[in-house]
């Protein structure tokens, strides 16, 4: 029996760069001594096919993060449980979800403009569409900024996609699936907000 099955492998790098735009934020591992290291960072895509970043300079990962290091990220897109309550034909419980699996090589990115350069990319990236801020080469603030961070990019070596969204169903089951999928975030953001700050 093949694993992963190959209707939940995605294989359309614009689908997979679709995820890491729409959620940046990266599980970042490094391996050290046989011990993994791991960091959630935001991480864009830019137009040389590299993703870019930065990382505070005192975390131990910041160390790996050069040197054309490997590394592995995992881009998480929405999840949730599916109830066989919302199919048509009898199903068992299962979990439906979006990943994508990076490996690359890192390279350490030591000009302190380039990296300042990133930061108002990535600021403009995620103020997108309605830019109310603008992160600006000259703001006081990135002087100050830059001594406690380190700039990398890291080139894909493997991209793997992982879409489990019921694909092995009838084309209804397949559409609940995707609708429970979108109600069943919007709910469990709501719960866990109201929750947490209240």
């Amino acid at each position: 029996m093949n694993y992963p099955p190959k209707h939940h492998q995605e294989n359309n790098i614009n689908r997979l760069i679709e995820v890491i735009k729409t959620y940046p934020l990266a599980t970042v591992i490094s391996v050290k001594n046989n011990t993994p290291l791991i960091t959630h960072l935001p991480l864009i895509y830019n137009e040389n096919g590299k993703l870019v970043g930065h990382i505070d300079r005192y975390n131990p990962q910041a160390q790996l993060l050069k040197d054309n290091n490997p590394v592995t990220l995992i881009f998480s897109g929405p999840q949730c449980y599916i109830s066989p309550s919302i199919y048509s034909t009898a199903q068992l419980p299962t979990w439906n979800y979006i990943k994508v699996h990076i490996k690359g090589t890192v390279a350490e990115v030591n000009d302190e403009e380039k990296v300042k350069q990133g930061l108002v990319d990535m600021a403009g990236f995620l103020e997108a569409p309605d830019h109310k801020y603008q992160l600006k080469m000259d703001n006081p603030r990135m002087h100050g900024l830059i001594n406690y961070i380190k700039g990398f990019e890291i080139d894909i070596t493997h991209w793997e996609g992982k879409f489990k969204l019921s694909q092995d169903k009838n084309k209804t089951d397949i559409t609940n699936a995707k609708e429970e999928l979108i109600r069943a975030n919007k709910t469990s953001i709501e719960t866990f907000l109201s929750k947490v700050f209240n």
